[in-house]
């Protein structure tokens, strides 16, 4: 393979060669969740999609270190400037500490993320293990003129920024229609004007998660961390930043901003940004209510499932689509994507015993070529469905072989199967089932061990809240695929009946 790799620059609107900056070390950062809730189909995207972006890039032989941070501050409702941090209303509503809540929820993402065989990040920082940065942050971007106090809170002044950079340069809006746009918090009297952000918010007195600063007793803005921890992980200049697309306006606008108005420069040179999860043509989130949860996916208990889906199937339902398309959810697109997936991995569970012959139609420059045809996909963007397209090409002539309608030789065949194993399982991270082999039994038993745990705490949730009909459904439906369960004093047990 001597292929270039194209990456799509949301910056530039276009397909750019990627080109690392200190080749063979590749620098990437992802925003990663907000932790007040469990993760759901829409964080299950960006999580798998640079999830591929790592592998590949492994592959490829570079050392990258992948920086993806936990948000536990900072993050205000509605993503705004005023109101109530998510995780402390959380936490005021559970009556726990807002530590409590993030742990519990960083918990439960990770192990949402081990079921979807989504690889561990080199760095996974959070936000409250890094104020003294932002702090430093927000006092270079005063010291250059860009930011201003007003009763103890720092505002990024957008305007004057604008006079000297291009505040609006990665989304492509101007700052008279940021303005515009922004008219309805008209009541919030601190800043200049409403296109400004917050750096660092001053307190309130029953604000809960509040750190000393030359300014307030306070908290840092939303957009500060991922630009604070970037440059700690990363340094001044890195490749790759990633996200999610409702991400590109405000949050990494700001950071941009925030960069240039910091150390004169941009930091990031690739802004990656995969496309959103829709609802009947609406964005699912958690702010508009019509979100599904991974456990609820896990289980199927959400009013909106019709069957409870396998981590592999929801993964492999994301890969179907291209980074950049948006995936409109539905059962039957689920179902489809379940039924294709069964149908790669009953194919590979009969490679190993294929018949072959000294003759055979299919050799290994057959399978060279599927290989090579592979890689186009993925160096053109990480084309991932096309890839797929191309493992149901490999999956067509191991059943017409199987089926004697076809002949391959035994370097063909060996071929076949590296070929399989590296594109299927190595780079789009599925995993073959028991009868399959392939992943270790050890790893696949870890992956659902954690789904079993999730939905059991779910279950736990359920009767606590006395939703009798939610907990009776996980604990029949786990029954039926042999899981016994037992609820004792201190939670629950379980076992698989074999």
């Amino acid at each position: 393979m001597d292929q270039a790799l194209y990456i799509y620059n949301t910056l530039t609107r276009r397909k750019e060669v990627f080109k690392p900056l200190h080749a063979p070390n590749v620098g990437m950062y992802v925003c990663g969740p907000t932790v007040y809730g469990d993760a759901h189909l829409g964080h299950a995207r960006p999580a798998i999609t640079f999830d591929i972006v790592f592998r590949y890039l492994r592959h490829l032989g570079y050392k990258v270190r992948y920086v993806r941070n936990i948000t536990d501050v900072g993050h205000l409702e509605h993503d705004a400037d005023e109101g109530e941090d998510k995780i402390a209303k959380k936490a005021r509503l559970e009556q726990l500490e807002p530590m409590e809540v993030a742990q519990s929820y960083t918990n439960r993402y990770h192990e949402a993320m081990t079921a979807l065989n989504v690889l561990p990040p080199s760095i996974e920082p959070h936000a409250t293990g890094h104020i003294i940065e932002q702090i430093e942050l927000v006092k270079e971007i005063m010291a250059n003129g860009f930011a201003y106090e007003s009763n103890g809170s720092i505002y990024f002044d957008v305007e004057k920024y604008n006079q000297h950079h291009h505040y609006g340069i990665l989304s492509g809006r101007n700052l008279q229609d940021i303005k515009d746009n922004s008219r309805e918090l008209a009541g919030v009297g601190e800043k200049h004007n409403q296109a400004d952000f917050a750096l660092w918010k001053k307190a309130q007195p029953e604000h809960i998660m509040r750190w000393p600063s030359p300014w307030s007793a306070g908290f840092p803005g939303w957009h500060c961390e991922c630009t604070a921890m970037g440059r700690r992980y990363l340094g001044s200049h890195f490749d790759i930043h990633g996200g999610g697309m409702d991400l590109v306006f405000p949050h990494h606008e700001c950071e941009i901003a925030q960069a240039v108005a910091s150390q004169g420069e941009p930091m990031v040179r690739y802004w990656m940004h995969n496309n959103m999860i829709t609802i009947n043509g609406q964005k699912m989130g958690k702010s508009l209510g019509n979100f599904i949860t991974l456990p609820e996916f896990f289980a199927g208990t959400h009013e909106k499932l019709t069957q409870a889906y396998t981590p592999m199937t929801i993964r492999f339902f994301i890969l179907q689509a291209h980074y950049r398309s948006t995936v409109d959810f539905s059962n039957e697109a689920l179902q489809a994507a379940e039924k294709g997936l069964e149908r790669l991995l009953d194919a590979y569970a009969l490679l190993k015993n294929l018949p072959v012959a000294a003759d055979g139609h299919i050799t290994a420059q057959a399978a060279a070529e599927l290989s090579e045809r592979c890689y186009e996909a993925m160096n053109d963007d990480f084309a991932t469905p096309a890839v797929i397209s191309q493992l149901f090409e490999a999956a067509r002539l191991i059943n017409a072989v199987a089926d004697r309608k076809e002949t391959i030789t035994p370097d063909g065949r060996e071929a076949l199967q590296a070929a399989f194993e590296r594109f299927a399982f190595d780079l789009l991270g599925l995993q073959p089932s028991a009868a399959a082999g392939g992943s270790s039994d050890a790893a696949r038993e870890e992956a659902y061990g954690a789904v079993v745990d999730m939905l059991l705490e779910q279950r736990m949730k359920a009767k606590a809240s006395k939703d009798w009909a939610t907990s009776d459904l996980i604990r029949d439906r786990l029954a039926a695929l042999g899981f016994e369960v037992k609820d004792t004093k201190d939670g629950f047990t379980w076992k698989l009946n074999k």
